[in-house]
C-alpha cells in the first residue's frame, strides 16, 4: 500500500482531525454506560432524586456532542477520501497516458478501464467510510475493555477470550477473500473488455448478424464473473455465522457470570447494568467485522493491480538531458535502420534521405513494413539498430513530445473523439487557430461541403470513433486536423483510401502548395504517390525499389507490375 500511504499522507491533516473528532465521538458515547450506572445505583438504589435531573442533561449533551463529532468526521474522511481518489485516478491516467505502445498491445482496453474506475472505487472505499470504520472498531473495542476492567477484571475475561476468536475468524476470512478478489478482479477486466468490443463494433455484429453468438460469448464470461463472486459470498457465509454466534455467546455468558458476581456482593447492580451495555456495545464491531474484511481485501487486492501499473515503465525513454528541439527544419534521414518484433524482422537497413519541403512515398504489400517507419520515426518504438535524424539529429536524444509536436500524422485507421467537429479538428494544435482557419483547413482537405451541410455545421457532435460519418468523411476530417497543426513534417499513412479519385486529387493539389512541409505519404495506390519525389517499394521489409515514378515504370518490377494492376 505504499502509492496510497504516499496520498493519505498528502491530506494528513484532514485524517488527523477526522481521527480526533472520531475519538471524542466514541470516548462520549461510551461514557454514557457510566452515566446509566449511576442512575441504577445512585438514584433508584440509594434514592438520590435530585442526581437525576443533572444526570439526564449529562445524558442530553452527551447526545449533542456525540452528533457534532460524529458529523465532522464522517464529512472529513469523505472529503478526504475523494482527495485521495481523485489524485490516484488522476495519476494513474497520467502514468498509463505516457507508456509505451507495446504495453497497449500487450494490455486490453478492458482491464485498463477496470483499473481506472472499479479498482480505484475499491480504495476510495478503503479510505472513507472502510478505512473510518476500521479505526472507529478499534478505538471502540479498546476503550470498552479498558472500561470493563474498570468496572470488573474478572468479568472482563469472557470478552477478552471471545474476541480473539473473532479475529482469527476474521483473519482466516481475510487470506480467502484476498485471493478471491484479485481473480474477481481479473474477470471484471475481461468482462468489461467483451462489453466494450461489442459496444464499440455493433455494427460489425450487426451486419454479420452474430447477435446471439456475442451475447452467449458475454453470457459465458459473465457466470465466470458470477462464479468468482459465488466463491465470494460462499467465503462470507461460512465465516459470518460464527462471528455472530461468538457475540451471542460473549452476551449470554456476561449475563450467567455477572449475575452470580452481583449475588455473590462483587458486584453493584448498576455495574453489571453498565457491564451489559459495554458488552452490547462490543457487539455491533464484531458483527461488521466480516463486512469490513471483505472491504478491506478488496481494496488490497486492488492496490496490488494499481501497483503493478504504476510500476511498469516506459520502454520509450528520453536521455537525462535531451537537446532543444522546438521546431524542426523538417529534414528527415534513416540510417541503415533495422527493426525487430516478437523475434521477426520487421524491416532491415532501411536507408533513405528526405531533405526539407520534398515528397516520399511508400509502397509495397501489407506487412512489408510500410506503417512500421512511421511507428519509429515517432518513436513509438525505438530501432534496433542504425540511425533516424531529424535535421541532423538522432530522435533518441531529442524530447519525445518535442519530435511528435513536428510531426502531423494521418493514420490508416483514424480514431475521432465524441465530440463537436471544430474540437476534433484542434486536437494537436498548439497555437490559437481562429474559426476562419478552421474552414480554411477543412476546405483544404474537401470535408467543407458536408460539414456545413450538417444541423450545426461545425458544432456538430459526431458519435464515438465518428460513428455517423462515412469512411471518406472520417479520413477527410483527420486530413483537416493534420492541416491544422501546420507541423514542418506531415505523414499519411494510406489516408485517402476511402476516397474517391476526383477528392483524392484536390487533396494531392492542396499538398502540394505546402512547399515547406516534408511529406512522407504511404499508400497502396500509385495515384497516391506517383507525384512524389522519390518513391520506396517495400518487400519483406527492405527496400525492393526506389525511385521517381518513371524510373520505377521504366524498370517494369514489382511498382511496374503494381501500376499494370491498378490500371
Amino acid at each position: 500500500m505504499k502509492s496510497l500511504r504516499k496520498y493519505i499522507k498528502k491530506y494528513w491533516w484532514i485524517y488527523g482531525i477526522g481521527t480526533l473528532s472520531l475519538i471524542i465521538s466514541v470516548s462520549l458515547d461510551l461514557y454514557a454506560p457510566q452515566v446509566t450506572k449511576r442512575v441504577i445505583d445512585d438514584v433508584i438504589v440509594k434514592g438520590n432524586s435530585p442526581l437525576l435531573n443533572r444526570l439526564l442533561i449529562t445524558l442530553l449533551f452527551i447526545g449533542i456532542g456525540r452528533a457534532i463529532f460524529q458529523y465532522v468526521k464522517e464529512y472529513l474522511f469523505d472529503f478526504g477520501s475523494t482527495k485521495v481518489a481523485l489524485g490516484i485516478r488522476k495519476d494513474l491516467f497520467c502514468h498509463i497516458e505516457y507508456l509505451s505502445i507495446r504495453f497497449f498491445q500487450k494490455t486490453n482496453t478492458g482491464e485498463l478501464m477496470a483499473r481506472v474506475k472499479d479498482d480505484i472505487d475499491n480504495l476510495w472505499n478503503l479510505t472513507s467510510y472502510v478505512g473510518m470504520l476500521v479505526i472507529e472498531v478499534v478505538i471502540h473495542c479498546t476503550i470498552v475493555l479498558i472500561c470493563m476492567l474498570r468496572i470488573s477484571p474478572l468479568l472482563t475475561i469472557v470478552p477478552l477470550i471471545i474476541v480473539p476468536v473473532v479475529a482469527v475468524i476474521a483473519i482466516k476470512m481475510e487470506r480467502k477473500l484476498d485471493k478471491t478478489y484479485g481473480e474477481i478482479s481479473e474477470e471484471n477486466a475481461k468482462l468489461t473488455k467483451v462489453a466494450q468490443e461489442n459496444l464499440g463494433g455493433v455494427r460489425t455484429v450487426k451486419s454479420f448478424a452474430r447477435e446471439n453468438y456475442e451475447i452467449n460469448k458475454f453470457q459465458r464470461t459473465n457466470k465466470k464473473y458470477l462464479k468468482k463472486n459465488l466463491e465470494m459470498i460462499q467465503t462470507i457465509s461460512n465465516c459470518y455465522p460464527n462471528i455472530r454466534l461468538c457475540t451471542n455467546v460473549m452476551l449470554i455468558l456476561v449475563v450467567l457470570f455477572g449475575g452470580v458476581l452481583t449475588m455473590n456482593g462483587q458486584m453493584t447492580i448498576g455495574s453489571l447494568g453498565a457491564f451489559i451495555e459495554y458488552t452490547s456495545l462490543l457487539s455491533w464491531p464484531l458483527d461488521i467485522i466480516g463486512w469490513l474484511v471483505k472491504d478491506v481485501a478488496a481494496a488490497f487486492a486492488s492496490d496490488k493491480k494499481i501497483n503493478k501499473i504504476l510500476e511498469t515503465e516506459p520502454e520509450i525513454k528520453e536521455t537525462d538531458s535531451p537537446q532543444a528541439f522546438a521546431r524542426a527544419e523538417g529534414n528527415i534521414e534513416f540510417q541503415n535502420v533495422s527493426f525487430t518484433r516478437r523475434k521477426q524482422h520487421i524491416i532491415k537497413n532501411i536507408s533513405f534521405s528526405l531533405p526539407k519541403g520534398k515528397t516520399l512515398g511508400i509502397m509495397g504489400a501489407t506487412g512489408s513494413g510500410k506503417s512500421t517507419i512511421i511507428d519509429l520515426l515517432e518513436r513509438f518504438y525505438d530501432v534496433d539498430s542504425g540511425e533516424i535524424r531529424i535535421d541532423g539529429k538522432d530522435i533518441r536524444t531529442l524530447a519525445i513530445k518535442d519530435i511528435r509536436k513536428n510531426i502531423a500524422l494521418v493514420l490508416q485507421d483514424v480514431f475521432l473523439f465524441s465530440d463537436t467537429i471544430v474540437e476534433n479538428i484542434r486536437m494537436g494544435v498548439h497555437y490559437d487557430i481562429g474559426e476562419k482557419e478552421i474552414q480554411r483547413v477543412t476546405e483544404q482537405a474537401q470535408a467543407s461541403e458536408f460539414v456545413e451541410n450538417m444541423e450545426d455545421e461545425y458544432d456538430t457532435v459526431i458519435g464515438e470513433r465518428g460513428v455517423g460519418l462515412s469512411g471518406g468523411q472520417k479520413q477527410r476530417l483527420s486530413i483537416a486536423r493534420a492541416f491544422a497543426k501546420k507541423a514542418p513534417i506531415l505523414i499519411l499513412d494510406d489516408s485517402t483510401s476511402a476516397l474517391d479519385t476526383e477528392t483524392e486529387k484536390k487533396i494531392q493539389g492542396e499538398l502540394e502548395q505546402l512547399g515547406d512541409t516534408t511529406k512522407i505519404i504511404i499508400a497502396h495506390r500509385i495515384s497516391a504517390v506517383c507525384n512524389a519525389d522519390e518513391i520506396l517499394y517495400l518487400k519483406d521489409g527492405m527496400v525492393a525499389e526506389r525511385g521517381t515514378h518513371e524510373e520505377l515504370m521504366e524498370k517494369k518490377g514489382l511498382y511496374y507490375e503494381t501500376y499494370q494492376v491498378q490500371y
